[in-house]
């Protein structure tokens, strides 16, 4: 994993939940590039076609609230978000987040930061995001020991299958 990660954003708000994040009408779906072009239609029908390769989606409070839908990261992976910085997550999404190999990190007062297609850099071993455009600099969470783990393997499952060595 990246410790270090640069990318363009897309900027949502408060409680975003997770049949914004990925509707149900699309769980049937199967092809990760079929659901990725779903992702975030709930809050707007061209997030996932606009949405930049390696980007981040940065939201406001509550980011993921709502069911335990496990699609919701999937499809945010499967759109091409590297990350998503929140002022705050539901905590099933976040666990969900971890645990599918999606790196979620709360930064109090990002939403209010940034715009659409502005940059900001990730820095997870300094503990802070910074505003490309103004070089502002942001404190946020870092990620605990388990945590890291889980995502420096891709998810939970991987982790599991490599430290159990079954394919």
């Amino acid at each position: 994993m990246e410790t270090k990660l640069t990318g363009k954003v897309i900027v949502v708000g408060d409680n975003v939940d997770t049949d914004q994040i990925y509707p149900g009408a699309y769980l049937a779906l199967t092809d990760p590039e079929e659901i990725g072009r779903h992702c975030l239609e709930g809050v707007s029908p061209q997030i996932a076609p606009d949405f930049p390769q390696g980007g981040i989606v940065v939201a406001g409070r509550n980011f993921g609230c709502g069911s335990s839908r496990e699609h919701a990261p999937i499809a945010l992976l499967a759109m091409g978000a590297k990350a998503v910085l929140a002022d705050s997550f539901a905590r099933i999404f976040y666990r969900n987040a971890v645990n599918l190999g999606l790196l979620p990190i709360v930064c109090p007062g990002i939403c209010k930061k940034v715009h659409d297609g502005e940059a900001v850099t990730l820095d997870l071993d300094a503990g802070h995001v910074t505003v490309c455009a103004t070089g502002e600099t942001l404190p946020c969470d870092q990620l605990g020991e388990q945590q890291r783990m889980i995502l420096e393997a891709g998810g939970i499952k991987p982790l599991m299958r490599a430290r159990f060595g079954k394919q």
